[in-house]
């Protein structure tokens, strides 16, 4: 059985649930014993096995083994040489790495990650790192990295090596983004995309490992309402935005190659206000975390026809802004992207300081 968990700016800063799809969310876990400090933003499981929160204060991330059925185990001990300013962003290589975008020069931070024992000794720092705070991270299988930021080109990309790390960093697509990079996704080995604050709010791009970017996809015809916050892939047939103006959410067909399909129709129960994370549950739900109360909203999902009724909220829901959501990766869904990880915020919620 899965698990979903939403990240927010007020104590306790996250809250996790079991998942069943089809019926929605169980009781919530009961919360860490070692709490997060303050408060939280992205988020991202390593399979069922763990589970990593990027936050606003030291030491900026916070790692704990997961039990599906029992939740947060221990925290694991913090990397001996942690990142540098307020982590904003999380996401796992599979078992092998870690990486957190964050504020402050390097503006990311990777380390290897052993389940079970946590941190390695941090990788070293990318020879040509992002201009500005990181804000997003997503993996390409275990060969290819990408963190979004705050300065132009607005995403930067590496080749990965586990056990190395970063390589020499990509050229910039020759159409970049044109604003903040907030989210970002990898379909497979084929595309990126890129969630970002100035119309069109979503760009996206065929992908080739070991030389990166091409010609930039036409943008969706009907585009997101309003600042891109975060974007996801369903393997390689849909994609969605979370972003500041309703719907919130947007999805769309994808076809690699050629890119947007016609936006699928809008929930007939949107989240309440500016939608800061997405992530889809293999082929079956799709959540969103939110700046209204309850602050996550979760539907089921069928390729080719989108969002079904809203689930049920959370008897004990998160308190405050959803920032971050992520589900955990079981073999019972049959996908099993490399990581699934959660938001880079550009609307911060109250508490969180702005980068």
């Amino acid at each position: 059985m899965p698990d979903i968990a939403v990240t927010y700016s007020l104590s306790p800063f996250v809250s996790a649930y079991p998942w069943t799809s089809g019926t929605g969310f169980g009781a919530k876990y009961t919360d860490p014993t070692t709490a997060i400090p303050d408060g939280a933003n992205g988020l991202a499981f390593q399979g069922s096995a763990d589970v990593a929160v990027a936050h606003a204060t030291t030491p900026f991330v916070s790692a704990y083994p997961w039990t599906p059925g029992a939740g947060f185990g221990t925290k694991y001990t913090n990397p001996t040489t942690g990142p540098t300013g307020s982590g904003i962003a999380v996401g796992f290589q599979g078992s092998a790495d870690i990486v957190i975008a964050h504020s402050a020069t390097p503006f990311v931070s990777a380390y290897p990650w052993t389940p079970g024992t946590g941190f390695g000794t941090k990788y070293t720092n990318p020879t040509t790192p992002p201009s500005s705070a990181g804000r997003g991270v997503a993996f390409q299988g275990s060969t290819e990295v990408a963190i979004g930021h705050n300065l132009t080109p607005f995403i930067s990309t590496y080749p990965w090596t586990p056990g190395t790390g970063f390589g020499t960093k990509y050229t910039n697509p020759t159409t970049p983004p044109v604003s903040v990079g907030n989210g970002v996704d990898f379909q497979g080995s084929a595309d990126i995309a890129v969630a970002h604050n100035t119309t069109p709010f979503v760009s996206a791009y065929p992908w080739t490992p070991g030389t990166g970017f091409g010609t930039k996809y036409t943008n969706p015809v009907t585009g997101p309402a309003g600042n891109g916050q975060e974007v996801a892939f369903q393997g390689s047939t849909e994609v969605a935005i979370a972003h500041s103006a309703t719907p919130f959410v947007s999805a769309y067909p994808w076809t690699s190659g050629t890119g947007f399909g016609t936006k699928y129709t809008n929930p007939t129960t949107l989240p309440q206000g500016t939608g800061l994370g997405v992530a889809f549950l293999g082929s079956v739900d799709i959540a969103v975390s939110h700046d209204g109360t309850p602050f996550v909203s979760v539907y089921p999902w069928t390729i080719g026809t989108g969002f079904g009724t809203k689930y049920t909220d959370p008897v004990t829901p998160p308190v405050s802004t959803g920032s971050g959501v992520a589900f955990t990766v079981t073999a019972a869904v049959g996908f099993l992207p490399t990581a699934m990880r959660a938001v880079e915020l550009e609307v911060e919620p109250p508490g969180v300081t702005a980068y």
